[in-house]
């Protein structure tokens, strides 16, 4: 068994929900994203605008002002891949720009008229997320008839426009949105069933780091900080199921957790 690639969460936001406010400056961030490097860290993934729930939006230059600088300076002292976290074609252009290598959008390059053609034109990696509504309301009622068969189905359709739009296959991931517009009992579904996702051929994404669902099993891990021992159950579990990544704010922890799983698995294949 391969692990999957850990990519490291590094919000320059003032309301994330878990470490929001805590990289106060272009200087904190580039250190903790190379903290994470350190950690193990294959992939850096770095937003300026929150996507918890409830929150409210940031305009696009503010949100460069924010990732731009501190991409910059990662990139002068790291080579490797560098994500940028937005829903924004602007902000995807201006990251690009200066260094990234892999648009991650939330809202599957449908959030404005031209991503599908901007991500195109870019000719970098596209992670297409499913979300049901928007960040300030998608958790406050959301339903499906069939989870697993609307979101896999919903990301194959998004895989297909964007490839029409001239986005390469190679550079196409899916994301199943754990937490966005979902309640627990949906994101243990899709969880469950990641292995139909990996199915399409496209190598997924999966984050549930300190989320929410987390505390409606463990009702006592009301604070995102006491969900670490969650957290990497989920990622153990995806990996088992077919993730390629696993996005993570705890780096060091899900390295060592991947690293035990598969050399149990290498193991076990072995015949010991």
């Amino acid at each position: 068994m391969i692990p999957p690639r850990v990519m490291g969460i590094v919000n320059v936001t003032p309301d994330s929900f878990s470490d929001g406010g805590r990289l106060g400056s272009v200087a904190a961030a580039v250190d903790h994203a190379l903290s994470l490097v350190a950690q193990g860290a294959d992939i850096l993934d770095i937003g300026g605008e929150s996507t918890r729930p409830g929150a409210e939006p940031v305009g696009w230059a503010e949100e460069i002002a924010r990732v731009v600088p501190v991409i910059a300076g990662v990139r002068a002292r790291w080579t490797g891949p560098i994500s940028i976290d937005t829903a924004k074609s602007a902000v995807a252009r201006a990251a690009v720009a200066a260094g990234a290598t892999i648009w991650n959008d939330i809202t599957g390059l449908s959030g404005a008229e031209d991503s599908l053609a901007t991500a195109a034109d870019l000719g970098c990696g596209v992670c297409l997320m499913h979300m049901k509504g928007e960040p300030r309301t998608m958790q406050s009622d959301p339903r499906y008839e069939d989870v697993v068969a609307e979101v896999f189905g919903w990301l194959a359709a998004r895989a297909e426009a964007a490839m029409a739009a001239g986005v390469a296959r190679d550079a196409i991931w899916l994301d199943p949105g754990v937490g966005f517009g979902k309640t627990a009992a949906h994101n243990l579904t899709l969880t469950a069933r990641l292995g139909g996702l990996a199915a399409l051929g496209f190598p997924v994404l999966y984050g549930a780091s300190r989320k929410r669902m987390i505390q409606a099993v463990d009702p006592t891990a009301e604070d995102p900080g006491d969900r670490i021992g969650g957290s990497l159950a989920l990622a153990l579990e995806a990996a088992r199921r077919g993730a390629a990544v696993i996005r993570v704010h705890d780096v060091r922890q899900t390295v060592q957790a991947l690293r035990l799983q598969a050399a149990v698995a290498a193991v076990a294949a072995a015949g010991g």
